[in-house]
């Protein structure tokens, strides 16, 4: 009998080992990089109570069944897998830390596709005493040492808008916004509701903007709306803007930072409103209490965190459009 073609005996890894290769050497990379600069590698679980609550990430909540200690620590309380993760990084920041990284593994519900898979490799740091322009600069450093390139670029979220839309994202309004998009794509979501403004933003972003990115050179996007500023702090400036930034490169997008929030009452106003709008786009509400609350209220200190999604880097390294080729089992073999 014949063997069967790799292709087609259902065990084969969808990376080449040269591609595997490659992963390994960037890993190695990634730590001697933070090595070098004083960071300590750390570990936190992958399943948790505690999780990101946002419009947009659908986190996996997982049933602890059976009998014995285990299900009755965890009666009542569904478990997710994180995200990010961030919730437990800051309480680790909380409770002393200075410098501190790691590699780990996250999940997203529904993101699947040629820049998604629902489990993916997160590298995420944060260095306590961080201004916005040292988190940038770091995370600059970085990409030049993984992706062997010039120096990333740094341009504002309103410039970006208005080079490539000749629209102000700061003060336009959702009906400014939505023309803008239906005179520009050839289609919209029905989904779309005419006052989801956040919504219109995104899209004209990610069909309009996102893909002229980076090109030749990464680029840096700072200073976000408001609206978007999830765990990040809000700059006073007129208009006031969020102190987030994201990394793009070769029209995609790599890492997303902050100059991290530190009030909890602020972070409870934010999750209330992240459920208000999961309820409308038909999603379930996602806890509203955590352990990072508590460890925001005992001080959690300045400090700017960084998220870069691993996979997409290799991409980048690699010359591959998919991410199934960068990872040996993507999801729907492994």
């Amino acid at each position: 009998m014949s063997k069967p073609s790799p292709k087609h005996d259902g065990f084969h890894p969808s990376a080449s080992w040269e591609v595997l290769r490659l992963r390994a050497e960037l890993l190695r990379r990634i730590r001697g990089f933070f090595d070098q600069r004083g960071f300590l590698e750390v570990e936190t679980p992958l399943l948790s109570a505690d999780t990101v609550v946002d419009r947009h990430l659908d986190p996996f909540s997982v049933e602890i069944a059976g009998g014995g200690n285990l299900a009755a620590t965890a009666a009542g309380q569904p478990r997710w897998l994180q995200t990010s993760p961030e919730f437990a990084m800051k309480r680790l920041l909380a409770s002393g830390g200075k410098a501190i990284y790691q590699i780990t593994r996250a999940f997203r519900h529904g993101e699947v596709g040629p820049l998604h898979n629902p489990e993916f490799t997160i590298v995420e740091w944060y260095r306590v005493g961080d201004n916005m322009a040292a988190g940038i600069g770091l995370l600059g450093e970085l990409v030049v040492e993984l992706l062997e390139c010039p120096p990333p670029a740094a341009v504002t979220y309103r410039d970006v808008f208005l080079e490539h839309l000749s629209l102000d994202p700061l003060t336009a309004d959702a009906a400014e916004l939505e023309r803008a998009a239906r005179s520009r794509l050839p289609s919209v979501p029905e989904s779309f509701a005419a006052d989801d403004r956040d919504g219109w933003l995104d899209l004209l972003l990610s069909e309009c903007i996102q893909p002229r990115l980076g090109r030749g050179r990464p680029v840096v996007v700072c200073d976000y709306p408001v609206s978007q500023a999830a765990l990040a702090m809000v700059r006073p400036t007129d208009p006031p803007v969020a102190a987030r930034f994201e990394l793009f490169a070769e029209g995609l997008e790599l890492a997303n930072g902050y100059l991290e929030l530190l009030d909890a009452d602020v972070l409870r106003d934010r999750i209330r409103s992240a459920n208000q709008w999961r309820l409308r786009d038909g999603k379930a509400v996602l806890p509203e209490t955590n352990r990072l609350l508590a460890a925001m209220e005992a001080g959690l200190p300045r400090c700017v965190g960084v998220a870069l999604g691993f996979d997409r880097v290799v991409m980048l390294r690699a010359g591959k459009n998919n991410i199934r080729q960068v990872m040996a089992f993507p999801f729907d073999i492994a």
